[in-house]
This record gives structure tokens, sequence and C-alpha cells, in this order.
């Protein structure tokens, strides 16, 4: 009997973004476990949780490649952590899936991105939000890549459309004191929030404006709305009562979106999880990106990385995102933009979409270019 081939999933469940990375990892095993049934022997996992710790996530990432015999990792949640263990993934000719909205200006021929770059989600948000709500935002953000990144592209994106930014403030990922940051959005009074906050910092945030907009009706949602990129419903449950209903996400998919592909999974889903389960766009990105990985290893008999990137690049494949392929200049996938609304149930109606868009990582052409028009749904 031939060997099975290792896949190494690599998220820290726990630590201050768990339960992003317990998303993840439950759509990694997920996908293991379906495609074992009907592949019995072809793959299997080999964990590690580096605690949100960046050094746990290199020491993880050389068990791995190193003792472990993985050539193929499904992880990491934040930039911080992808940027740490790429030199790891190059120096054993790995490859890392990497399935969480990023900031963008990076391609690695090491690295498949089935999580969206800026003008897959930040350009199309402010496509519907400038002329709805205004030009003068205000940014927060968490202290590290992801907060600065996507802030300094707002920053460019309000300046060419002749606005200013009100304010910026960031926090630290464990941080829940925000009294400062929401006395300075109550003083500057900004006609939207980009959200660029994560897990803890943006749990307590969102509550507090919950708070500001109850004493201040000027900082509803409907006149004055936080909008994120990277809020899924796999954090909804972390936030109290109602506090997040009428905010905005962009993301590639949100739970319940029509399509045969999506039923199939979401029964699946149920019976795995509970009928509670919600299947996140992180959820949905890591699914195919492991069942991506998957396929690939079964079509050439090999997990050879090289050979697997040069089958991605020839194949087209139908997965929960839509039809995905991955664009051999960038290694990226081409994907759908969805904006939602916070509802009462726990989840997000969509109020605006767009078809799969062209990863442009470095945003060569899409500053200026004319992009096609959002379909609005309400």
């Amino acid at each position: 009997m031939r060997k099975a081939h290792r896949i190494g999933i690599l998220y820290s469940t726990s630590g201050p973004y768990a339960a992003i990375g317990r998303d993840c990892r439950d759509a990694a095993e997920f996908a293991i476990a379906q495609y074992g049934a009907v592949m019995p022997g072809l793959v299997e996992p080999v964990h590690v949780d580096p605690g949100a710790s960046l050094k746990g996530y290199v020491e993880g990432a050389i068990t791995m490649l190193r003792d472990r015999g993985c050539r193929h990792i499904i992880g990491t949640v934040t930039s911080a952590a992808r940027k740490e263990i790429i030199p790891v993934v190059e120096k054993h000719d790995g490859l890392l899936w990497y399935t969480c909205p990023y900031e963008g200006f990076e391609a690695n021929p090491n690295v498949i991105y089935t999580g969206a770059c800026p003008n897959q989600h930040l350009l199309p948000l402010f496509d519907y939000l400038l002329p709805r709500f205004g030009t003068r935002p205000y940014l927060a953000g968490a202290n590290y890549v992801w907060g600065w990144e996507m802030n300094r592209l707002a920053r460019e994106l309000i300046n060419a459309a002749g606005g200013e930014i009100a304010g910026e403030r960031y926090l630290p990922l464990e941080e829940t004191s925000v009294d400062l940051l929401i006395a300075d959005i109550e003083r500057e009074r900004p006609d939207f929030i980009l959200n660029n906050l994560i897990g803890p910092a943006s749990y307590a945030f969102l509550e507090a404006m919950h708070a500001l907009a109850r004493r201040d009706p000027a900082f509803a949602p409907e006149r004055c709305p936080v909008v994120s990129c990277d809020l899924t419903e796999c954090e909804l449950d972390h936030l109290p009562g109602d506090v997040a209903v009428g905010q905005m996400s962009a993301a590639c998919y949100f739970d319940g979106m029509a399509g045969s592909e999506d039923a199939a999974l979401r029964g699946e889903v149920v019976r795995a999880f509970g009928s509670g389960r919600r299947i996140s766009s992180i959820f949905a990105a890591t699914y195919a990106a492991a069942a991506l990985c998957i396929e690939a290893i079964h079509a050439i008999g090999d997990d050879e990385p090289r050979a697997v990137r040069q089958h991605l690049y020839s194949t087209t494949s139908q997965t929960v995102l839509g039809p995905l392929r991955i664009d051999a200049a960038t290694n990226h996938a081409a994907l759908p933009f969805h904006l939602g609304r916070i509802n009462r149930t726990g989840g997000f109606d969509v109020i605006a979409s767009r078809p799969a868009i062209s990863a442009d990582p470095y945003l060569a052409g899409q500053r200026s270019a004319a992009r096609p028009r959002l379909r609005i749904v309400s």
C-alpha cells in the first residue's frame, strides 16, 4: 500500500484570532475527510497550532516540511504569519495555500492564493461606498501589515476621489480598550469607518460603535456604517446581541448563497457540524484550496509542488466560490465580490455583487481602469 501524501494544516486555533483559525482548520480537515472517503489513503493531515505566535508558525512550518514529510501547507491567517513562513516554504520548495483576504502586493511562486486581494475586495467596496456615503472616512486598523497597507490603499483611493481622511488610529490585535478611538470618531464625524481591526479589538470596537449610535443617531449604520473586508460569519457569535446589525463586510462568499456547489456543501456541513454551522468566506476559500490541492495530487499521482502548480494553471474546478482557476502569472484565483449587511439572524444579507474579478495583487491596472458595474441588490 502506498504511503499517504501529508498536508500540513497550520492555523492558530488559540489566541486572539482563534475563531478565524478554527473556521479555516475545520474547512481543511472537512475537505480532507470528504476526499478520504472516496480516495482512501491519498492524503493525511498534519496539524500544528502555533497559538498566534510568529515563532510558533515558523517552528510549525519547519516541523511539517522538514520532519513530517509535508510538501503542502494550508495555513496562516495573518499576513505577518504568512510572510514569516514563506522563507521556510521556499527553502524546502513547498507550497503554501493561503486562503484569507489580504492586502496584496505579493505574488510568490511558492504560494497559492485563494483569499482575495484589494482589487477583489477594497476597490469594489469603495465603488459602492463613496457615491452613497461620502468621501471622508475614518480608518481604524490592526497594528501590523494588514491594517497599515489597507489604510494606505484607502488613503490613495480617497485622495483620487477628491476626499479627505477624517482620522486614523491603530490598535494591537488583543486590545479591547477603544475609548480614545471612539472619542476621536465622535469628534471627527466621518462619513463611514473602514474597520481593519482583527479579533478582540474589532469586537470591542463594534460594540462601542453600537453604544455610540444609541446616544447619537448620526452614527447609526444606515448613516455612518462600519465596513470591513475581513469580518465573517464565524466571528458574529463573538458579538453580543444585535450590536453589529446593519454594519457591512465585503467577501467572496456569504453563507447560503445560491448554487449547486453551495447546496451540496451545505448539506455535508450540516451533517458534519450541525444545523447551526454557517459557511463563511474563509471556510469556503479554505475548503476550495484543500479540494484543489487534493484533486491535483490525485490527477498527477504525486504531490510535487511544481507539478501541482502546472496542473492548477491548466484546470478550471467547480467550487463553492464558482469556477476556480489559478492564474499562472500571479498564483491567485479570480474571485467574485459580494457586499453583505449583517442581519438579526447572525448572518449577512447580500446588497451588492460583482462577478469573478481577476486578481491584480500589485494594482498594475486597476486604479485607473474602468471596473465592471456592481449589481446592486438592495
